[in-house]
């Protein structure tokens, strides 16, 4: 192994990989920390005591937990009564609908759980690695409440069973003699008292010890089943022999058992006719005259079967719903009663009335929680020897099972079971029994007992497993608010996340009644199981390298049929809960979103983003964005110092202030050096870049290239930065500040060739000069002007860079005002007119002048300032001198030039120049350059002219003596032939250069006049020399053209059309 010795420390054997894999522990959470807890109670030990391995099976760690918490509450208590209410043929679709979607999340839930080792976590483990931490947590507190709510749930259902059905005695707030909304308030009350106790008790259960509830989860689980197995017991026996449930019934209503004695109005003893406590309590005495009321006179008494045996042919008669509203009566059909249809019902405390209006939807959002559960097998990931295989088997097998056992419910519950009675929810026609438990085999009490231990079991698992769920959440950090909720006692269990669960179920406890709970925790579980089946889909369609599930019996198209059918339940049982419930989940999500902890947990939605993007990088390929889409899609060339650290922070203020988060901003600089040796850096001035443009919010992407040298570095930027069709199409640069140092001579020939590969590439060129002078994002210009100085057409750049900076709050006060310039044949009346139209067109709103620059004699101060540029650039080119000695050689030159420029200077036509301003310029190296100017014209070229430039600025031109004689009028020559006697070495002068020098003063000076005080002044940047030879003077042209302006933006448009007058 000596060839790999060198990197043992970072590649380890596979020997080494192989058995810490095969020794994973996959324990659940504070399992660890318990077991360390318990060694240091024990004391030292000379050996630490070894960690067993799971050794829980299919059927105790998965079949049998899922089994215990699907069966429950809705089981015993509604069931029958949504049999009685929506027929078998509706209770059916319910049943089926609902125990669908389990199984489709089973199926997706069993591909996620086999595809890798599952912590502990369960659901939210899942969700989270498979759509993110974003999804993950929202999905995740969605789960987390309903595991709350359902804890309130099985705690109301334990209340209703003791307070209804065992110990009556026991309310605090009776009930006895209180009839309709005040027995309905009583009942509440005593809900929440016993509700809140029950609570304290479970909850102090569930700190001391989750090791009891453990222990005992066993024996609730065998009351469930032993519970379910005397149903099916008395069902046979109804074949047989069926129980004697007498039902009384007046008519067609149903009487409540508590306001007879004797299902008869009168009977005989001793020859005698004796009134019955059914006659008092229809008439005003006992005798046989007495005034009784009319519905009790006119029909008659009769006792029916409660439960008329599976044989009966009753089945018929329950097929369909019989959906009532509250305060109606529970009629039998199929009866001929005598009733007045207009007189009012009397003595409506003496029948069995509907409680709460029923409908189908209801019914769907009340039974949904009994086939929640579904997770249990997933949540003990951590216990089970083999989980990829015990999950799937032991769910399914599971949902199997309970789902045949509610769709036989519904038919035997309707087959055996007469009508009134299934829609009697509380047993009051049948002595105060619970309804399934007079189906019940041997007797009504097994199922009373088991059902109330069964709900005690599941509110303590419930209690048992939110926290813990909590704990995991919190302990990801992607939730910041909840990290508090990670801490817990020593041994890791979740004290202070037990503490929230219990005061969010005690909400559920306030609400008090059961059908109003169970649609709470209905939406939650029905948005988790609609994520998982999304996450299961996701995974499938984008198949991703790492999906590999071990079980195969899954499908994209089944995940969506489940979620579909999860989000149709949430709307079918309560849309306002949905939209809360996704209220809730968006919020979370948001919140996480913003300023939750950066996970990057290999997630699906991380897939579905990556594959968004080639396909929309796919869609920009197919050619260039028209131009009602095109916007300046930033490169930002920026420089770093030694330390790697930005030097120009302002020039993505500007960025920001440009872009507002739209469209591509690419921050890139390059670092000198080579790859190998200069890594380092690089990733220094990457991170110094990101903090940068976090801190100035420009949302866009960074770009760092090592290269020998800093010119092929922006060079490669600007060539291979972007992606496909997502590429910059605008590059922004900095003024080079100090170019005129020998120091940065190397600066400001980089500036340069930027501009030059710019021009060749069709890109646009933003050059901010001044950039320290620029607002940051912080300040606000309350008034002021952005000032255009539009000279050339540029493919309206400077006409949508203003419109863009004032939709940022910096910009925002500040108006437009746009200039151009007219020259002699130009008609300036016509020009102003045009453009106005031409602003209106283009929904832009900006004041419009246009200035009048007509040409004059060339000054002799324009001369001398030529002449002192080209002077001192042949000097730097010819002499090869160090450093010192050419700072000392310029130094005479500018001395020597002062005296003639103040002699010269009186008798110029530009008399009010200062000799300060001669020596500041005297000190520019120059060589020769073009400003804005065509090649047939010495001055600015008007946008209205025909001879316009179809690509912007004009060019650089090489003739030289032909330009000297071809636009020289006469009196410009005689004038010239004067001043040459005045000095005879500017004879010798470049003419063209004296030109440019010329306009860029005159232009400067219409500049200063009218945009001084302007907040900023964007101006057309002329274009390059197109050889090596005089990049000194364009430099000097340009400093020329933009003395005196505080903060100047030179544009150059990139050969194309940007903004258009058409909708």
């Amino acid at each position: 192994m000596a060839l790999f010795e060198e990197e043992m420390d970072t590649s380890p054997m596979v020997s080494s990989l192989l058995s810490s894999l095969a020794n994973y522990s996959n324990l659940p959470t504070g399992s660890k920390e318990h077991e360390e807890a318990e060694n240091v109670e024990e004391g030292a030990r000379p050996s630490k005591k070894p960690v067993t391995a799971p050794q829980l099976g299919t059927l105790m760690g998965v079949y049998l937990p899922c089994i215990q918490n699907i069966f429950g509450v809705i089981l015993f208590l509604r069931m029958t009564w949504m049999v009685g209410v929506g027929g078998v043929f509706g209770s059916f679709i319910i049943v089926f609908m609902c125990c669908s979607t389990t199984m489709l999340t089973a199926i997706s839930m069993s591909a996620i759980a086999t595809n890798g080792v599952v912590p502990a976590g369960g659901s939210y483990y899942m969700i989270s690695r498979s759509l993110g931490p974003e999804f993950g947590g929202a999905v995740g507190i969605c789960f987390y409440l309903g595991t709350t709510f359902a804890g309130a749930m099985y705690i109301l259902g334990c209340i209703e069973i003791l307070l209804i059905y065992i110990i009556p005695q026991a309310a605090i707030f009776k009930i006895e003699g209180l009839e309709g909304p005040e027995a309905e308030v009583a009942l509440l009350n005593n809900m929440r008292v016993y509700g809140t106790i029950v609570l304290s008790f479970m909850s102090l259960v569930v700190f001391v010890g989750v090791k009891y509830v453990n222990k005992l989860a066993l024996v609730f689980l065998a009351c469930v089943i032993l519970s379910i197995l005397s149903v099916y017991a008395g069902v046979i026996k109804t074949a047989i022999d069926p129980p004697v449930f007498p039902v009384c019934l007046l008519g067609n209503r149903t009487l409540l058992s508590k306001s007879y004695d004797i299902c008869a109005k009168v009977i005989e003893i001793d020859n005698d006719t004796v009134t019955t406590k059914l006659w008092r309590s229809f008439c005003d005495s006992d005798s046989l005259n007495a005034t009784c009321d009319d519905y009790f006179i006119n029909n008659n008494v009769t006792e029916i079967q409660g439960i008329p045996g599976v044989t009966s042919g009753i089945l018929a008669e329950n097929l369909f719903g019989n959906y009532l509203e509250k305060g109606m009566l529970l009629e039998k059909r199929g009866i001929a009663v005598d009733v007045d249809p207009d007189s009012p019902t009397t003595n409506s405390n003496r029948y069995v009335l509907a409680d709460i209006t029923s409908f189908f939807t209801l019914l769907v959002g009340i039974y949904f929680p009994s086939v929640t559960g579904i997770m249990a097998g997933s949540n003990r990931s951590g216990d089970l020897r083999d989980a990829q295989k015990s999950i799937p088997i032991g769910t399914i097998a599971a949902i199997t099972t309970t789902s045949t056992v509610y769709i036989s419910c519904v038919v035997l519950f309707g087959a055996c079971i007469e009508g009134v009675v299934l829609r009697d929810k509380f047993g009051e026609g049948v002595n105060g029994n619970l309804v399934i438990g007079t189906l019940a085999w041997p007797s009504p009490w097994v199922i009373v007992v088991g059902s109330f231990f069964s709900t005690c079991g599941a509110g303590l698992q419930s209690l048992t497993g939110a926290p813990r769920l909590l704990q995991a959440i919190s302990r990801d950090g992607i939730i910041p608010f909840l990290r508090v909720f990670g801490h817990g006692k020593a041994n890791g269990e979740p004290t202070w996340a037990l503490l929230l669960t219990t005061s969010i179920c005690e909400i559920g406890i306030l609400i008090a009644s059961l059908d109003a709970v169970a649609p709470i925790l209905s939406m939650f579980f029905l948005m988790c199981y609609m994520f998982v089946n999304l996450a299961c889909a996701l995974q499938t369609l984008l198949r991703t390298p790492n999906w590999r599930p071990r079980f195969k019996f899954y499908h994209w198209a089944l995940s969506f049929l489940g979620m579909s059918l999860c989000l149709s339940l949430m709307f079918i049982c309560s849309w306002h809960y949905a939209i809360v419930a996704m209220g809730i989940a968006t919020c979370i999500y948001k919140y996480i979103e913003f300023c939750g902890a950066e996970k990057e947990w290999g997630d699906g939605i991380r897939g579905i983003s990556l594959s968004a993007a080639r396909f929309a990088l796919m869609r920009l390929e197919e050619g260039p964005p028209h131009t009602k889409n095109w916007r300046p899609q930033l490169l930002v060339l920026v420089s770093v110092d030694a330390e790697q650290n930005v030097e120009q922070p302002r020039l993505l203020s500007l960025t920001n202030q440009l872009k507002a988060g739209k469209g591509l901003t690419i921050v890139g600089t390059s670092v000198q050096g080579t790859f190998l040796d200069n890594y380092t850096e690089a990733q220094r001035a990457d991170q110094s870049l990101r903090k940068l443009m976090e801190t100035e919010k420009v949302k866009g992407f960074s770009q760092v290239v090592i290269s020998s040298n800093l010119r092929d570095g922006t060079s490669h930027l600007i060539q291979v930065g972007g992606l496909g069709g997502l590429k910059h199409n605008t590059v922004m640069v900095s003024w080079p500040r100090n170019w005129k140092q020998p120091d940065y001579h190397q600066q400001f020939r980089n500036f340069i060739e930027v501009v030059r590969e710019t021009t060749v590439a069709s890109m646009a060129l933003l050059v901010p000069k001044n950039i320290a002078s620029y607002p940051s994002n912080g300040e606000r210009f309350t008034e002021g002007h952005i000032d255009v100085w539009w000279i050339v057409h540029d493919g309206g750049m400077l006409m949508l860079l203003p419109f863009l900076l004032r939709q940022h709050k910096v910009w925002r006060k500040c108006k437009m005002r746009i200039f151009t310039v007219a020259q002699l044949d130009d008609n300036s009346i016509q020009m102003k007119k045009d453009l106005i139209t031409f602003l209106y067109h283009l929904r832009i709103d900006a004041v419009v002048e246009v200035v009048e620059m007509h040409d004059g004699d060339i000054s002799a101060y324009t001369y001398e300032k030529t002449l002192i540029m080209e002077q001192r650039s042949q000097i730097l080119k010819q002499m090869h001198l160090t450093k010192n000695e050419k700072e000392r050689e310029i130094q005479s030159i500018t001395d020597s030039s002062r005296g003639s420029i103040r002699r010269k200077n009186s008798t110029a036509v530009r008399p009010h120049h200062s000799a300060e301003e001669g020596a500041s310029v005297a000190e520019r190296p120059e060589e020769e350059v073009q400003l804005i100017h065509s090649k047939n014209t010495s001055t600015p070229t008007s946008p209205t002219s025909p001879t316009a430039p179809a690509g912007g600025a004009a060019t650089w031109t090489d003739i030289k003596c032909a330009d000297k004689g071809r636009n020289m009028t006469a009196t410009n020559l005689e004038t010239g032939k004067d001043l040459f006697n005045m000095k005879p070495e500017w004879e010798h002068l470049n003419q063209t250069d004296v030109r440019r020098m010329h306009t860029a003063m005159r232009l400067n000076e219409v500049i200063m006049k009218k945009s001084k005080e302007a907040k900023l002044v964007l101006l057309n940047m002329p274009g390059p020399p197109k050889n090596r030879v005089g990049i000194e003077n364009y430099m000097e042209f340009l400093e020329v053209l933009t003395e005196g302006l505080n903060r100047v933006l030179l544009v150059r448009g990139g050969g194309r059309e940007v903004i258009t007058i058409y909708s």
